[in-house]
């Protein structure tokens, strides 16, 4: 994939050479600038979030969430696995927080939990959902929202909420239709 970039890139930038050489480096630092920016930008909403999340964990926030997630977890993963059940309420609790870097570990345990049951139903489920991935802020997108000037950055988070609500119930009951499908 990298050659490919590199050779859209070099094929663009030879492009414009030939035709519009006297804007070829006005337009190269331009994008260096909005970049750096753009980085500058992301760099301060993670470091915001990021501890907006320790916050949270020291808090036990997550894990009073993954408490309440926990029989509905059991049901829709069809686990009685203390340890998996454990994983994926605090995962999906995590990742409803935009905790991402928090709640990879407890996917792992979750997966590793379901392998030694053999559980392979869950274990997709689980990446399905997580691939979907539901947030109740979408905190990047309005970071690189308000980077950009716009005059309401947050206007995207019920948008957002809904659609990615909307993707995951759509995934999971995608994969569990065709997971009925399949045993017959």
């Amino acid at each position: 994939m990298n050659a490919v970039f590199t050779a859209v890139t070099l094929f663009s930038a030879i492009t414009m050479l030939f035709i519009c050489p006297t804007e070829f480096f006005p337009s190269a630092l331009a994008a260096g600038e909005n970049t750096i920016k753009c980085i500058t930008a992301l760099f301060c909403i993670y470091v915001f979030w990021m501890g907006l999340s320790a916050v949270a964990e020291e808090a036990r926030l997550t894990q009073g969430v993954a408490r309440l997630l926990t029989k509905p977890c059991a049901k829709l993963f069809k686990t009685d696995n203390k340890t998996a059940i454990k994983g994926i309420a605090m995962n999906l609790s995590c990742n409803l927080f935009g905790l991402g870097g928090a709640a990879t570990p407890y996917a792992v345990s979750a997966i590793n939990a379901l392998e030694k049951d053999g559980n392979r139903r869950a274990q997709n489920l689980l990446f399905v959902i997580n691939a979907t991935g539901i947030q109740l802020v979408p905190a990047t997108v309005i970071a690189l929202r308000a980077a950009h000037q716009s005059t309401a950055p947050h206007d995207v988070a019920l948008p957002s909420l809904i659609s990615s609500v909307v993707c995951a119930f759509t995934a999971a009951s995608a994969y569990l239709i065709f997971e009925r499908f399949k045993r017959k």
